[in-house]
């Protein structure tokens, strides 16, 4: 099989090609024939994250943007499958300006659907977001609930989700979509909560607790995710929505809590600041389908996979420290 991967010097998407190219965790599936890469590199996607397998023959890289239709045009020739990272995706940049969120997520993805269209037989792995179904007080979304996002970025990729899922319903392209909890792990840019307390506490800073600290999130280690994605690639079924959720429901202040013990800080180096505008209180997939039709179940407990992840960013100072200083996130 020959991919095309967006977004993939990203976080999860590097993850997901180091996956593809690595001697492990492929479940037994076979190794693909070549991965193109498809990354505009802006200032979340980081070749860096594509070292350990950058000497692969089988790995190309393509500096460009997937709204780039003749380019996106003449990378598809050859390709078995594309799977769609790429995304504008923190929620507070949305919701300071969403013009670039509509842009790449949904007509980024239009493009690269248009694309697909004219070469039969492709699949199109489409990798959303469980914030497209907006909170949810007890229980667990399924697959079959209604789209509620509530921020711009939720509301951009659920945009993107229904398009992609036009497209199989009227021209027939083999769509498959998933919506992640979410991820925590190694390589994640240093906006997100986990790498953003972590570092911040590893230089004896403080860190920012919205509201109350209330908000409850669940968490799942990324090599998980890209398990189940390639689960889904090689085994899912056209036009279906697949959850994946990790199990481990942490409320803000639970999951600082336990950063606080792992960085050896204390509640005094906590700020508590003003409620992200339409904070989410609750999100949480149910995550059945995709562990009953394709066998897929975490391997990482969360406690486990924190750890780890605090000691990656420990020992990975040189990695992470120019990207603060550039995104001015201290």
């Amino acid at each position: 099989m020959r991919i095309l991967v967006t977004g993939g010097a990203g976080f999860i998407g590097s993850c997901f090609v180091r996956m593809l190219l690595g001697p492990d965790d492929r479940d037994g599936r076979p190794a693909p024939d070549a991965v193109t890469v498809l990354d505009a590199l802006t200032y979340a996607g980081n070749r860096r994250n594509l070292a350990p397998v950058a000497a692969d023959p089988r790995l190309a890289f393509v500096h460009g943007d997937i709204r780039d239709r003749e380019r996106v045009g003449a990378l598809l020739d050859g390709h078995d499958a594309v799977v769609h990272f790429a995304a504008e995706s923190h929620v507070d940049r949305s919701i300071a300006s969403a013009a670039a969120f509509v842009s790449t997520n949904v007509l980024g993805t239009q493009t690269l659907l248009d694309a697909a269209l004219a070469r039969p037989g492709l699949t199109f792995l489409h990798v959303s977001t469980d914030e497209v179904y907006g909170s949810v007080s007890h229980d667990s979304w399924t697959e079959d609930e209604p789209l509620r996002p509530n921020s711009p970025y939720a509301a951009s990729k659920a945009a993107s989700d229904l398009l992609a899922l036009a497209y199989h319903r009227t021209h027939g392209l083999d769509v498959r979509v998933t919506r992640c909890s979410n991820n925590y792990g190694p390589y994640q840019f240093p906006e997100k909560v986990i790498p953003l307390f972590t570092t911040r506490l590893m230089d004896g800073g403080s860190v920012p607790l919205y509201g109350d600290g209330r908000n409850v999130r669940d968490w799942l280690h990324v090599e998980d995710h890209c398990r189940a994605l390639l689960r889904v690639l090689t085994e899912g079924r056209p036009g279906r929505v697949y959850n994946i959720g990790g199990g481990t429901e942490l409320t803000n202040r639970q999951l600082t809590e336990r950063l606080l013990a792992a960085c050896g800080a204390d509640w005094d180096r906590v700020e508590w600041v003003a409620d992200r505008l339409g904070h989410d209180l609750r999100y949480s997939v149910d995550s059945g389908r995709i562990r009953s039709e394709l066998d897929w179940t975490p391997r990482h407990s969360f406690d486990e996979g924190l750890a780890h992840t605090v000691a990656w960013y420990r020992d990975n100072r040189s990695w992470w420290e120019p990207l603060t200083t550039r995104a001015a996130l201290r």
